[in-house]
This record gives C-alpha cells, sequence and structure tokens, in this order.
C-alpha cells in the first residue's frame, strides 16, 4: 500500500512517554517535543508503511479510539482515502492515572471492573492496542476481500453543560444511540446486543443503562436487547476501549455467540430494569435467530463529554460467480451502457430496446450480466429498476434523448491510458505456482481444465497433478512440462483478468508467450494454441545440446552475424542475444572479448534447464 491514498485514525492518550523527566538526558536533547506528541503516533505509521491519505490522531478521552473509527468511516464514503486504518492505543508509562484516580475514589479494590453488577465498586485501568482496516463496503467486495464486519452506522455527539467534569450524561447518551441508529437506517428492535461503556462504577452504570433501556429497551417483542461489556475481561483500556468493543462484537457475530459478561452474577440494584426489554449477559448464549442479518452495537463514553456509538453488522455473503449462479438476483438492478458519442449511446440503446420488443421474456439480471462485460467507453449511462418493463421504458428514454427516473447519464469520463497483457517466456516458474488460485477461483480453475483437456492429446504427464503437486506430478525443469505448464496458468491468468472487466487494448509476447498472446488475441483457438506449445516444446527438448547462445552488450545491428549465426533476441538497444553451432558461438565470443566486448556464453539446457541471462 506504499504510496497509496490509505488514511490512519489513531485514538490516543496519556502522551506522557519520558515527558516526566526532570532533567533530560543528553542523548534524548531535542527528541523529547516531537518525540511525545500525539500527532506523532498516527504519522509514524502513515511515514513507516508509506501511506499518503489522511493521518490523524483523535483524543477524547475513553472514546477516542471509536471516535477515530467514525472519523474513517466518513472519510472513506467522502472519498478522502480508499482504505483506513483505525483505532486506538493507551500506554501508561507512569503511575500518575492510577494516583489520580485512587484520590478520587474511583479505582476497584480488587482491580477489576464489575460492568453493571451489584458489587461494581470502580474501575480498573489497563492498556492496549487495536486498529482495524476499514474499505467501502462496494470496494471490499469488488477487491475480494475476506469482510468480518460492515459498520452500519456511527455518531459522535457531547455532553455540553451537565454535571460536573466526569459525571456521565443520560440524555446526550440517548441522543448519540438514536443519531447512530437513524445514520445506521436501523430500528432498535433490530439489534440484538449492546457493546457497553460498562465501567463498572456506581455512577456510570446506571446512567448507562437507563439511556439503554429507554432507547433499546422499548417496543421490543421477540427478543430483549443483550448487554455486555469486554471491560469485565481485560479492564477499561481507555483510548483502546472501543476499539476492544469492537474486536469482541466483530468476533461474536462470526461465531454467532454472545460472550459471558464477568463478576455480574447480580444486576446493579441502582438500574430500574423492569423499565425496558433489556438483559444482561450474565451467561453465555447463542446469537439469536432473526430473518436478518446479527446486529451489535459499541458505545464509548468520554471523560471529556464526547460520546460514540457504532452500529456492526454481519457481513453480506460474498456474490456467487456467474458460473454458479442458478437463479437470477431479485430486486433491483442496474444496466450499464457506454459508447464513445452521445449518439452512438443513443443508438445502442435503441437496438437494444429492439431487441428486447423481440425477446420479452429475457431475465433483467442476465441482460446486466451480459452488459457488463462489454468494453467501457467515454460516454456511459446506467438504467436500473425492478421489472423488464421499467427498465425498457427508461431505455426507450435515453434512445429519444429524454429524461427518466430510472434513467442517470453521468458527465462523460475519458478514459486515460490503455491495457496490455504481457506474456513471457520459460523461467517464470517456480514449484506450486498458481495451486491457491487453482482452489480458490472458480473462474481460474474452470480454465486450468480446458487447458488440461487440450494439451492432454499431446503429454503423457497431467497438467492438474503437476500444479496440485501430487505423487505423480512430472518434473517442473523439463522443457517439455514447463512451457505447457505455464502456457495453462498465462492462459488462466489472462481469462481471470478479463472476467473481472479488465480486458487488453493490446497483447505481446516473449519467446513461448507469443502462442498465449495470439490465442489470447483470437488469433489461435485453445486447442491450436496447445497443440502447437506441447510439440515446440518437444522439439526443443529432442534438439538440446545441438546448439549454443551468447550474450552480446551491442545494438543488434552492430552484429556481426556469420555462417551459422543468427539474431536469437533483441532484449534491448544495447544487449542482443544470438544463437547457432557451438562452435560459431565460441569463435564470435571469443572475436568479441579481445574487442574489450563482454561477451558471454548462456548456459542452455533445454532438457533441464530455461536460458539465463542478466536482465
Amino acid at each position: 500500500l506504499t504510496n497509496t491514498q490509505t488514511g490512519v485514525y489513531t485514538g490516543v492518550m496519556y502522551n506522557d512517554y519520558a515527558s516526566r523527566l526532570h532533567q533530560t538526558p543528553h542523548d534524548l536533547e531535542g527528541h523529547l517535543g516531537n518525540g511525545t506528541a500525539a500527532s506523532i503516533a498516527s504519522g509514524r505509521i502513515s511515514y513507516t508503511l508509506g501511506l499518503q491519505g489522511p493521518a490523524v490522531t483523535v483524543d477524547t478521552a475513553c472514546s477516542s479510539s471509536l471516535v477515530a473509527l467514525h472519523l474513517a468511516a466518513q472519510a472513506l464514503r467522502n472519498g478522502e482515502c480508499d482504505l483506513a486504518l483505525a483505532g486506538g492505543v493507551t500506554v501508561m508509562s507512569t503511575p500518575g492515572m492510577f494516583v489520580e484516580f485512587s484520590r478520587q475514589r474511583g479505582l476497584a479494590a480488587d482491580g477489576r471492573c464489575k460492568s453493571f453488577a451489584a458489587s461494581a465498586d470502580g474501575f480498573a485501568g489497563s492498556e492496549g492496542i487495536g486498529l482495524a482496516l476499514l474499505e467501502r463496503l462496494s470496494d471490499a467486495r469488488k477487491n475480494n476481500r475476506r469482510i468480518l464486519a460492515v459498520i452500519k452506522g456511527s455518531a459522535v455527539n457531547q455532553d455540553g453543560a451537565s454535571n460536573g467534569l466526569t459525571a456521565p450524561n443520560g440524555p446526550s447518551q440517548e441522543r448519540v444511540i438514536r443519531q447512530a441508529l437513524t445514520n445506521a437506517g436501523v430500528t432498535p428492535d433490530q439489534v440484538d446486543v449492546v457493546e457497553a461503556h460498562g465501567t463498572g462504577t456506581s455512577l456510570g452504570d446506571p446512567i448507562e443503562a437507563n439511556a439503554l433501556l429507554a432507547t433499546y429497551g422499548q417496543s421490543r417483542t421477540d427478543q430483549p436487547l443483550y448487554l455486555g461489556s469486554i471491560k469485565s475481561n481485560i479492564g477499561h483500556t481507555q483510548a483502546a476501549a472501543g476499539i476492544a468493543g469492537v474486536i469482541k462484537m466483530v468476533q461474536a457475530i462470526q461465531h454467532g455467540r454472545l460472550p459471558k459478561t464477568l463478576h455480574a452474577e447480580d444486576g446493579n440494584p441502582e438500574i430500574d430494569w423492569d423499565t425496558g426489554a433489556v438483559t444482561l449477559l450474565t451467561q453465555p448464549r447463542p446469537w439469536p435467530q432473526a430473518n436478518r442479518p446479527r446486529r451489535a452495537a459499541v458505545s464509548s463514553f468520554g471523560v471529556s463529554g464526547t460520546n460514540a456509538h457504532l452500529i456492526l453488522e454481519q457481513p453480506p455473503q460474498p456474490t456467487p460467480t456467474a458460473s454458479t449462479v442458478t437463479e437470477p438476483p431479485s430486486g433491483v438492478v442496474a444496466w450499464p451502457l457506454s459508447a464513445k458519442t452521445p449518439e452512438t449511446l443513443r443508438e445502442y440503446a435503441r437496438r437494444l430496446a429492439d431487441h428486447l420488443n423481440h425477446h420479452p421474456n429475457l431475465d433483467p439480471a442476465d441482460i446486466a450480466h451480459a452488459l457488463t462485460t462489454r468494453t467501457t467507453f467515454d460516454q456511459r449511462a446506467v438504467i436500473t429498476g425492478t421489472t423488464l418493463t421499467d427498465l425498457t421504458t427508461a431505455l426507450h428514454a435515453l434512445a429519444t434523448g429524454q429524461d427518466h427516473p430510472n434513467l442517470t447519464v453521468p458527465p462523460a469520463t475519458p478514459i486515460s491510458g490503455k491495457v496490455v497483457f504481457v506474456f513471457p517466456g520459460q523461467g517464470t516458474q517456480w514449484p506450486a505456482m498458481a495451486h491457491h488460485l487453482l482452489t480458490t477461483s472458480p473462474v481460474f480453475a474452470d480454465h486450468i481444465h480446458q487447458a488440461h483437456q487440450a494439451l492432454a492429446p499431446y503429454t503423457d504427464w497431467s497438467l492438474l497433478d503437476l500444479l496440485h503437486q501430487t505423487g505423480q506430478a512430472p518434473d517442473l525443469d523439463r522443457t517439455d512440462v514447463v512451457q505447457p505448464a505455464l502456457f495453462a496458468v498465462m492462459t488462466a491468468l489472462a481469462r481471470l483478468w478479463q472476467h473481472h472487466g479488465i480486458h487488453p487494448h493490446a497483447v505481446i509476447g516473449h519467446s513461448q508467450g507469443e502462442i498465449t498472446a495470439a490465442h489470447i488475441a483470437g488469433a489461435l483457438t485453445l486447442n491450436d494454441a496447445a497443440k502447437i506449445i506441447a510439440l515446440r516444446s518437444q522439439t526443443l527438448t529432442n534438439i538440446a545440446g545441438t546448439g549454443a547462445m551468447a550474450h552480446i552488450p551491442l545494438p543488434h545491428h552492430q552484429i556481426n552475424l556469420e555462417a551459422d549465426v543468427h539474431l536469437a533476441a533483441i532484449n534491448g538497444p544495447n544487449s542482443t542475444t544470438i544463437s547457432g553451432t557451438p562452435h560459431a558461438i565460441h569463435a564470435l565470443i571469443d572475436h568479441y572479448k579481445t574487442q574489450g566486448v563482454d561477451a558471454r556464453l548462456i548456459p542452455v539446457d533445454y532438457a533441464s534447464h530455461s536460458p539465463h541471462i542478466d536482465p
């Protein structure tokens, strides 16, 4: 990700590392100011990884990491970055926090956070660091990421003028919860569990619980809201507390199980649990069954008065590939169209509409898939709808230059640059190449199987055995094996790129790669290309040892090609490879060495190795 628009959003507290030194050691002079600045924490991550998106340090006390997640998600939605690392860290390098809160009688005597429990007697400070990698859901699905959860919505607010400096504010907590639910587009009864702030204090817990009872605890008919806090497990990690709760809930969503909150056998009697349907997780439970994705909320309330609330959702199931779709998807479909000019775009729409008039039973989803395989040009339009009638009506509007609510025609976007597929020669192989793609990509595997069938009549070995590295696999160093194998892998890779919409404007190949390039360009069928590569590689094996090759560091037009010497390859302006009989090649090498030219013999053994020359 070096030099990419990846952002870093970190919540940081207690930036007191080395800042309490009364006398600065000589070797630290000039470094303490920047070295202990909170802004450096996020900036050093960007520096170390070479990231060029926003680098932001947030300090809202105990809500810092959840606020950082909120800001990172907003930045992604606004297009300020493409990926974002977000979370928080707390390192207590001095005992100052413990001394401070012990004076306030705010620490638990036994060092345990007893969240929402009758025995709650204070919080226990701890350290920690956590980061999550965020990406827009559409991009994550396009990039084939392993999606752990989705941030459905979030909100941040402030207590304002409330009760003192550190006391939490119930109405503000209710407001931030309701705002997060609104931003997520879900109702309170569609959230299954809340990972609460839950510090385990006699003042804060009842205020937070009452806010949850007033928001989530009302109008629930099937299941109560389940309540817990990871602080009962690991203590209050302060600036990292929010991300700790997110990690816990992501894992709970993945495993379908609600973890137990420790030290909470009896609920806090200061909380009126009967005013709403909220149940403390005194025991682990299976995730409640519902006809919708699993959802969890996470709360963080900073001692500074800044509150944050986040809604997490179970990720969507991966979209099946075209070859595995058995039923067309329901709901809205999109038809993308493009052309080189506005006139040809309208003509394209007219022709498609005319085709649909003659084939009224076509599935809109099938048409959408077919349109995504077409070449993309500068003039574009998108038609959306749920029925063929709606879509066709919008298509007619495009064809006649009219507006329609289901039609979007953005400004023309010139396409910069062109795509070239380059297919190399022998020497690019390695053991177990393509094995991972073969087991994870149905499209790649399908084209490998096609290549296997095309090669089978001309080989005495199995391509599938070779790529799967079975006991029957032949030696990859054999030229008659490696060249057909590379042809198959390169062909399948090219088809995989094309499946994902990356189509070359041109292809080029070197040596055996020329055959793959000719096939991808359409000049050779798969069967013809497979026959050529198989027989070519076998011929090379048969003539091994009958010739020689040399590298001459000169332009090709300056080399004297005498009898029995031929031009093999032009590798660069001052790099030429020649071939011929061993006697002629050795004589030419000696000739150029006497002139001070570093001509060298290229070791060639087609039976076991590929030619090796310096780049």
